[in-house]
């Protein structure tokens, strides 16, 4: 009896340490704008002391100019329960993976109608239903990834050094 019941607490002990070991945690940021619920649901790298963003040349951990999952595992999905406009575009309501392809001064900010995949590795261009074009700040550093979104509808995507901001409507 007494081994099973060392066994058990071996056990729940190791889980609760194995939970908080996570290197990158799923986290979820939402916001009701109007009468419209937004929800992104992704995961939260950390910095570690790499270069994050920047050249292949310089083993950046997210190279300028390609396509980025925007968090760590599976890609990040945003999800929307009505229509909205983004960067004054219309986007039909629906879930959608949240794909960047971050540059030095101007991030792509992509909506794909394939919501589940694993990274981008199965990412086509073809399945995008939209695309907008945001800028890039420098802000005081963020060791891990963060989305948030503001009543007023501002999405802002930090890590590292670099700040991006899109606008709902």
């Amino acid at each position: 009896m007494k081994k099973y019941l060392l066994l058990l607490v071996s056990l729940i002990s190791f889980s609760v340490v194995a939970q908080k070991a996570v290197p990158s945690p799923p986290a979820v940021a939402s916001q009701k704008i109007g009468n419209t619920e937004i929800m992104i649901k992704y995961a939260q790298p950390s910095v570690k002391g790499r270069l994050v963003f920047g050249t292949k040349e310089a083993k950046a951990l997210v190279p300028y100019g390609e396509v980025w999952r925007t968090g760590a595992n599976e890609a990040t999905t945003f999800e929307i329960s009505n229509d909205i406009t983004v960067q004054g575009k219309t986007l039909a309501k629906g879930v959608y993976s949240l794909l960047t392809i971050p540059g030095e001064t101007e991030w792509t900010i992509i909506f794909n109608k394939e919501a589940k995949m694993w990274g981008a590795y199965t990412y086509k261009e073809a399945n995008d239903i939209l695309r907008v074009k945001a800028r890039v700040s420098e802000h005081a550093h963020t060791e891990q990834f963060t989305i948030g979104i503001t009543a007023a509808g501002q999405v802002t995507l930090d890590w590292d050094k670099s700040s991006v901001s899109f606008y709902l409507k």
